[in-house]
């Protein structure tokens, strides 16, 4: 009997092979569950409502809109290659499809970079939220302070890293199952928290009571282009994670459609929720620099955490518990991506074939899961014992590579349909237009944030040689993607040789 990998039916994908997941185990609900869960909306918006404010101010919601636009035009564009060849290594292999294999390997790299950081950024808090729960539990604000001390903030770290590696090892069916629990709830404390926070607007007992006004949502309104830039920077990244359905396409029912159809719903239910907890935040707390206001920079943390209480009143632990629950689910669901990709990498032998092997009895991608947790556990050590600045630094980072792997995969679409473009208006808009407005958009902010994080006093104000730790550590991390590239090339010359997976 052959061993050869079974190829993909698809006129359109003949290099493409399966890989041995389990096929058919996620539906269209799951899917978007766990998108939902990866982009981790309670745990997101707690972290970047004040930091967005700062920026914009009351233009909040006008800004969240505008980084949804690039967002939703880009998954356009993934969906359009999903169609076309369902493949977990999405980026990666649909990058090498159009532009060969350099091009590629990047666009891997920079998904699998982005997510492996963001992992140890998620574990983090998970950690310093479930040391603030232990404190309202037991009415004991010195457990709280636990997390500040390093070594056992690193051994708890690293708990929660291997509990979510577990989670994931098991497979799909399994992470979908506990997904469905944590996404459940923190939405439910979402829908809470706005309903009480406009409820007290209505009874004239908010902070700071202010009227919504259209204005809002004018994003020509905002004082400067830098102000802008750096609002829909934060915006980027706030719905960052919605291409997990993607990376699960040879799992899910119906491959071709379902991942695509789950990333689009996945976008328009997390702008429907950002939009609504925005609103009522603002109605609620004003954008003031004092008290309660959003605009406080000491609030600017975690703005739940100071609001939770007034608006929820002693059922604000549940805030508490929402957020540690999003984080947790998001740290679980996270490894899916970047898991999956280095699979295919592996698959298709752009990195060692080690990184290919499946489970036999979950079915899922064993060493590829294994290594992301390593490799997480092993940059929050690193970072967090050298310096917490270099940590935090490097999560603002983030925002470039999402850019820049983003805007690689949506110009990929437009390059690999360039030959349909113009054989109708659904071509043209969904292969063509779209993907390429959206991909330009995020490569146009790639540039802009990568200029603005050369200066010193970009993120923490940290530096080297004059230049902005920020630039430093998003650069040093590309850089060392094409580096590991390069050893790749003399390690496994047939793939960069197009001998494995071919362009189209």
């Amino acid at each position: 009997m052959s061993t050869a990998p079974k190829t993909v039916q698809s006129k359109e994908s003949p290099a493409l092979s399966e890989k041995g997941l389990k096929a058919g185990s996620v539906g269209l609900i799951g899917a978007v569950v766990i998108g939902v869960s990866c982009i981790a909306p309670a745990y997101t918006l707690t972290a970047a409502l004040g930091p967005t404010v700062s920026e914009v101010g009351v233009h909040l919601p006008a800004i969240f809109l505008v980084g949804f636009i690039p967002m939703l035009l880009v998954a356009l564009g993934y969906r359009e290659l999903n169609n076309a060849m369902p493949d977990a290594g999405t980026s990666f292999t649909w990058a090498t499809r159009a532009f060969g294999p350099w091009i590629g390997w990047m666009g891997g790299w920079g998904l699998i970079a982005a997510t492996i950081i963001v992992l140890s950024n998620l574990a983090a808090v998970a950690v310093d939220f479930f040391y603030l729960m232990l404190a309202q539990i037991f009415s004991n604000p010195e457990l709280g302070e636990l997390s500040k001390i390093l070594p056992l903030n690193i051994a708890t770290t690293l708990v929660f890293i291997a509990l979510a590696c577990w989670i994931s090892y098991r497979g799909m069916e399994t992470t979908k199952g506990v997904q469905y629990v944590l996404v459940a709830f923190q939405l439910l404390v979402l829908g809470w928290f706005a309903v009480s926070a406009f409820a007290h607007v209505a009874n004239g007992t908010a902070f700071d009571a202010t009227a919504v006004s259209p204005d809002w949502f004018n994003p020509f309104a905002v004082d400067s282009f830098s102000q802008f830039a750096a609002g829909v920077s934060l915006s980027i990244f706030i719905y960052w994670g919605w291409d997990v359905t993607l990376t699960m396409n040879e799992e899910t029912k119906n491959p071709e459609k379902t991942p695509g159809r789950a990333a689009t719903i996945t976008v328009l239910v997390i702008v429907v929720i950002y939009m609504t907890v925005a609103l009522a935040t603002l109605s609620f707390a004003g954008v003031g620099e004092t008290g309660l206001g959003a605009g406080n920079p000491e609030n600017q943390s975690s703005i739940f955490a100071v609001l939770a209480g007034p608006v929820m009143g002693p059922f604000a632990i549940l805030m508490s518990l929402a957020i540690l629950s999003s984080s947790a689910a998001s740290l679980q669901s996270t490894f899916v991506s970047p898991a999956r990709t280095m699979l295919a990498m592996g698959h298709y032998r752009a990195i060692s074939p080690k990184f290919g092997k499946i489970s036999p009895t979950f079915k899922s991608p064993s060493f590829a899961t294994i290594a992301a947790a390593i490799a997480a556990a092993g940059f929050y050590v690193i970072t967090r014992t050298v310096s917490e600045n270099a940590l935090w630094d490097t999560i603002t980072a983030l925002g470039m590579m999402i850019c820049f792997y983003y805007g690689i995969t949506a110009l990929a679409c437009v390059w690999f349909f360039r030959a349909e473009a113009f054989r109708g208006a659904r071509s043209f808009f969904f292969r063509f237009l779209a993907p390429l407005l959206g991909g330009v958009i995020l490569l146009v902010m790639f540039v802009k944030t990568a200029m603005d994080s050369m200066d010193p006093e970009y993120g923490s104000g940290s530096s080297v040689g004059g230049v902005g730790l920020v630039f430093v550590l998003g650069m040093g991390v590309i850089l060392l993607g094409v580096v590991i590239m390069l050893v790749m090339y003399r390690v496994r010359p047939e793939f960069f040789k197009g001998k494995v997976l071919t362009r189209a």
